[in-house]
């Protein structure tokens, strides 16, 4: 069986059809297995024989929309691809923090690579880069000011949409220890 993170775009439990069991029934639905959520912000780990990837994220996208009226974007990873991710250690040794971000914005299979990253990005992002095998921008975001999105998410969403979703790198963390204890 292979083991999966489905990171979900725009979830909140505070939303109705958002709620952890309601996402976890849809997956169970489709016929995955050892379905279970990592935190209640849209990550749903699951076991499947599948390994088409970009048709496991179509699949379940048509699903949340079909039954929850979700249709804020599926990107799947598996779990060997997130932990080759940590173990490259992007960060250096940072550890995220209150007031300092560490986040990882992942691409949907089968989107555009980037050929360059902004020239200018916001003060308050420093770029890591983009892991091409890991299909994810790596930055560092002073959060001092958190009602302010940087220019460098922005950018990120005006150039790929809905087919990105960000998580924190502590967030990475937790998925990867759950995906690999199950």
């Amino acid at each position: 069986m292979n083991r999966y993170v489905a990171l979900l775009r725009g979830i909140a439990p505070a939303l109705p059809n958002n709620s952890n069991a309601q996402l976890r029934a849809v997956l169970e639905g489709l016929g995955h297995e050892r379905v279970e959520s990592v935190l209640a912000s849209g990550n749903i780990l699951f076991r499947t024989e599948q390994t088409d990837v970009p048709r496991l994220e179509r699949t379940i996208q048509a699903a949340l929309v079909a039954e929850l009226g979700i249709g804020g974007g599926t990107i799947v990873r598996e779990l060997g691809e997130l932990e080759a991710l940590i173990e490259r250690d992007p960060f250096d040794g940072l550890v995220h923090g209150r007031g300092t971000y560490l986040v990882a914005t992942f691409l949907k299979d089968g989107a555009p690579l980037p050929s360059e990253l902004p020239d200018d990005p916001d003060p308050r992002v420093r770029v890591v880069g983009f892991d091409a095998d890991a299909r994810a921008f790596l930055a560092v975001i002073d959060n001092g000011d958190p009602g302010k999105t940087p220019d460098f998410m922005r950018w990120l969403d005006r150039t790929y949409g809905k087919d990105i979703t960000t998580r924190t790198w502590l967030t990475v963390q937790r998925i990867v220890t759950k995906l690999a204890a199950g």
